[in-house]
């Protein structure tokens, strides 16, 4: 894997789960790493192993779905380690659960605020740098909530099916400028996201065979795919994965089969 020690990092959500996870390897890989997310003491901890293991890391608290808060940290992230070359927007939440005409409207369109404003703050305060810089990459994580509808599960389905799309217009906005966007399934890691919709009333009502399928997931199937997981950040992170931009990818992918098929069609 290609050093990223001159490509700084922001990841939002990365106080907890899959977010620390990939604060956590993209640091051991060079890079210097903003950590955003609401919990200070989640981010402060984080921050702190990285730093003793030797990385350099910076906790930033904030709402991302705050503009102000998303433009002042990445001020605070860009004066610190320089422009962000690499971006993970993680921050995500599963409910509200229910039908149309049940779900709460309010708590609905929170989701979307998290799941389709939010990246488009980071993103939008992101590229500007990115391009003085020459480039950089962006990665989405999303669900394959992303690419079909699932009953009960609106809210996070639709802000997931537009960051998938988000992203697919951002890659080809600004590849000319050596930015490159990418979506990412992450696969199925036992977060404390999942846990608290496992154990959720609402959930537990509309969602039931959901819920059944979590249940079946091992600690070793989890830390599997979470151990991909940041495999693939930190390949898509080091551009080892241009060709496959713009696109939406999961873990479980042969992604050197698909780049060589990418390159073939491209010839």
């Amino acid at each position: 894997m290609a050093s990223l020690s001159s490509k700084p990092a922001l990841i939002t959500g990365a106080g907890r789960g899959i977010g620390r996870a990939i604060a956590q390897r993209l640091a051991a890989d060079g890079a210097p790493v903003t950590l955003l997310a609401r919990s200070r003491g989640d981010i402060d901890a984080v921050a702190a192993g990285i730093v003793a293991r030797g990385g350099s890391a910076l906790a930033i608290a904030a709402d991302v779905t705050d503009a102000r808060a998303v433009a002042a940290a990445m001020t605070i992230a860009s004066t610190r380690f320089g422009a962000v070359r690499i971006l993970v927007n993680n921050a995500g939440t599963p409910g509200p659960y229910g039908p149309i005409g049940v779900a709460d409207p309010q708590s609905w369109w929170a989701s979307q605020q998290l799941h389709q404003y939010a990246p488009l703050l980071t993103m939008s305060a992101a590229i500007p740098g990115m391009q003085k810089a020459g480039g950089g990459r962006i990665i989405n994580i999303v669900s394959s909530a992303a690419t079909m509808p699932i009953p009960h599960m609106s809210a996070y389905g639709v802000g997931k099916c537009a960051a998938l799309r988000l992203t697919e217009t951002v890659d080809l906005e600004q590849r000319g400028h050596g930015i490159r966007a990418f979506a990412l399934h992450p696969g199925t890691i036992m977060t404390d996201m999942a846990r608290s919709t496992m154990s959720d009333p609402e959930a537990i009502r509309w969602i039931p065979e959901g819920i059944a399928m979590l249940n079946g997931i091992t600690k070793e199937e989890s830390a599997a795919d979470l151990k991909r997981c940041v495999e693939v950040v930190a390949a898509l992170a080091a551009g080892q994965y241009e060709l496959l931009a713009g696109r939406y990818l999961h873990i479980s992918f042969d992604l050197d089969a698909l780049a060589r098929a990418a390159a073939l069609h491209d010839t």
